[in-house]
């Protein structure tokens, strides 16, 4: 991870490529995240020791005629850095002159949208929006025994070549496709399977399936259309469970910053496994996993709020208010504070994900809840 695009994201003027790839590394451990968190709270502490005039000062002293074009450079590299650490935006032609802050009017928040980096066998990263519809993206195995593709409605597909033998393709080779903050991408594996990955989520899978079973990983969150194979059955293995299928309809909501792993089954049946505990899902039916409590949960619940972003919807059943704002934090790249008690607020209903963000406040705003914008944080009142 460059430092320029920490200090991009810190201030907010990321493009959505780099978005993504920020996204992916911020994803991968939690080192990343603590370490990102330690370069944001050392800027925000210095910007309030920051004076500017000294800062010229010191920089004007040291730059002189004589001085060569590189070293002038680096001067006006270490001005510019002490001018982004502001927090306005800044307009000046040389150091001695008066720095002028220029009121920002307030910008809406648009939606997130298709966005998806994949990562192949090789460690090689694709930023999937620069790829073209139809285009190929790229061939796995040594006699080219699978071919990755991109279809006309931007889903990645796997192709098998029927001329490659089977016992010697590479049984240890495998993809990672990854959602940053704001992106969703679907995806076709060698199988047949189709994939929905939501915001902030990635699954590793193989190029192709061997063996008797077919395994994925899964981080954050997913909805599934398993192809049916009798005789190999689909599993899906998350933080805390196994899912094991031989072909259904399912949603699974396992991200890392959640207290517990929700399995929805549309159709089929499913069987969860949490440690020594194996429950048996029927349609309409939701299993709860939390890494503390040894048992497996089941209850019925609203099958189209479970899966309503798949379909491009924010759907609220009773949901409480910190659940509804965590679909916002990743659907916008938002961050939300709390000022007062709002454990008792609850909603129901919903509107479309492709709104801007002050659109979606002004639904949630029915149920009494106040909120205030400032910048990407946002303000939560009782």
């Amino acid at each position: 991870m460059e430092f320029k695009l920490i200090i991009k994201k810190i201030h907010n003027t990321l493009t959505p490529e780099e978005e993504s790839v920020f996204d992916l590394w911020y994803n991968q451990s939690a080192a990343n995240r603590a370490y990102f968190a330690k370069v944001q709270n050392n800027y925000q502490t210095d910007i309030k020791d920051i004076n500017l005039d000294d800062a010229w000062k010191a920089i004007d002293k040291n730059i002189s005629p004589e001085k060569n074009k590189n070293q002038f450079y680096k001067y006006a590299a270490a001005a510019s850095i002490v001018l982004l650490l502001g927090t306005g935006i800044f307009y000046f032609t040389k150091p001695q002159q008066q720095i002028i802050k220029v009121a920002e009017k307030p910008k809406d928040i648009a939606p997130g949208g298709n966005r998806g980096i994949l990562t192949l066998s090789n460690g090689k990263q694709i930023v999937l929006s620069d790829i073209s519809a139809k285009d190929t993206i790229a061939h796995e195995g040594e006699k080219e025994e699978v071919t990755i593709k991109m279809d006309a409605n931007g889903v990645i597909t796997y192709t098998i070549n029927p001329d490659a033998d089977v016992s010697k393709a590479d049984a240890n080779s495998f993809n990672t496709l990854s959602t940053p903050t704001g992106g969703q991408y679907n995806i076709v594996l060698a199988d047949g399977t189709k994939v929905y990955l939501n915001t902030v989520s990635s699954i590793k899978y193989p190029t192709r399936f061997n063996g008797k079973e077919r395994i994925v990983e899964l981080e954050g969150e997913a909805y599934f259309e398993v192809a049916k194979n009798k005789n190999k059955p689909f599993i899906v293995k998350s933080d805390t469970q196994t899912i094991e299928v031989l072909g259904t309809h399912f949603n699974v909501h396992a991200y890392h910053n959640e207290p517990s792993v929700k399995t929805t089954l549309l159709e089929g049946s499913v069987a969860v496994t949490s440690k020594d505990q194996k429950a048996v899902l029927k349609p309409g039916e939701q299993s709860n996993v939390t890494a503390n409590v040894s048992r497996i949960t089941i209850r019925k619940v609203d099958i189209e709020a479970a899966i309503a972003w798949k379909n491009g919807r924010f759907k609220f059943d009773n949901a409480d208010l910190k659940t509804v704002m965590k679909q916002l934090e990743r659907w916008y790249g938002i961050k939300v504070e709390y000022r007062g008690d709002v454990s008792d607020v609850r909603f129901n209903g919903g509107t479309f994900m492709n709104k801007n963000l002050s659109e979606v406040l002004k639904v949630l705003e029915l149920s009494n809840i106040k909120f205030k914008v400032e910048g990407k944080t946002i303000v939560v009142y009782p």
